[in-house]
């Protein structure tokens, strides 16, 4: 009976929404947009406050940010009275394939930046990295470090070659060429790649858990919203792809120095904006060890770092994210206006 009625209530599941916070699209190129949130506060509460721009991964859908309102960081930050922006990246196809590392970063994120920056008539914002959008925001920090105010990174890997980053070690030997050359990667691979990290935790043992739990409407209804965003994974650029595999899974250009985009030598050193690095402990994706050594490789004289006692995905949607994530970036930032 109590299976029964859990699998009744997925089935009325099925077409649950997810994003819940009003935006609209203000920019695109390709198939990047950026959007920009519908404050909560007017415009006369929020003066003298840098906007903040939100960098997601290009592997996933920026979305689990804002999943529900009870489980979502970005509904969290517009409390905090921010005007706030969010890259998404979009959906490359094959007319996308040669879309490399420098257009995302200096084309795409450089292109929201200045967008942004022209909009509102000011200097300098706020940038928050997320995942390989921290990568990348590392990137655009250390080469235009006049248009970043504040910098911070959740969940973004620096050194890729510690010895328990499992992800790194299985993609070491892949062959890059053959990556740009066979076109884009489906987000169903990519997917498939993440969940073999923790195979019977992330598929059966999640599923059996959910069956004996007898769950109500809602808690399905939680699991079939984090569900859908799971699967829902983009396509991967091939040329973007492969460089960063090699780049930064193979070769670790961000530790050695010798990463360079568009021609210009990209260091951490060069990052000396205030920088706040949060990072979570039990994280099967971005190992914990991939992420402390931010703070003895970027030249920031004021860094913050914390860990947080849960996962990859935790840093998103769980109680520690509604409790401790959002409170400790509004503060900070508040902190450095």
């Amino acid at each position: 009976m109590r299976m029964a009625q859990t699998l009744a209530h997925l089935q009325h599941a099925r077409h649950v929404s997810v994003g819940c916070s009003a935006k609209r699209a203000v920019w695109s190129c390709g198939k990047t947009t950026l959007f920009e949130y519908q404050p909560l506060v007017p415009a006369a509460q929020r003066s003298g406050v840098r906007p903040l721009l939100i960098c997601f991964a290009l592997v996933n859908r920026p979305y689990v940010l804002d999943l529900q309102p009870e489980r979502s960081l970005v509904q969290r930050l517009l409390e905090g009275r921010l005007p706030l922006y969010l890259i998404d990246w979009g959906n490359p196809d094959e007319g996308d394939r040669r879309v490399d590392l420098e257009e995302y970063i200096e084309r795409r994120l450089g292109g929201c930046v200045r967008h942004i920056l022209a909009a509102r008539g000011a200097e300098q914002l706020d940038l928050l990295g997320v995942c390989q959008g921290g990568v990348l925001s590392l990137c655009y920090a250390a080469l235009h470090p006049q248009e970043i105010g504040n910098l911070v990174t959740l969940t973004a890997p620096v050194d890729f070659h510690t010895p328990d980053n499992l992800l790194a070690k299985w993609v070491r030997g892949v062959d890059t060429a053959l990556i740009a050359a066979a076109g884009n990667m489906p987000g169903e691979a990519l997917n498939a790649l993440f969940l073999a990290l923790m195979p019977v935790r992330l598929t059966q043992q999640k599923y059996v858990r959910l069956l004996a739990a007898n769950p109500d409407q809602r808690a399905v209804e939680d699991f079939v919203r984090m569900e859908k965003w799971i699967f829902d994974s983009p396509p991967q650029a091939a040329a973007a792809l492969a460089q960063f595999v090699r780049w930064f899974y193979q070769e670790n250009r961000l530790v050695h120095g010798t990463l360079e985009i568009g021609g210009r030598r990209v260091r951490l050193k060069d990052i000396r904006q205030p920088l706040l690095n949060l990072y979570a402990l039990h994280d099967h994706i971005v190992p914990a060890s991939a992420c402390e050594p931010l703070g003895a490789l970027a030249g920031s004289r004021d860094y913050q770092a914390a860990a947080i006692a849960t996962g990859h995905i935790g840093m998103y949607v769980s109680r520690a994210a509604r409790a401790e994530i959002a409170p400790r970036i509004l503060s900070w930032l508040q902190g450095h206006r």
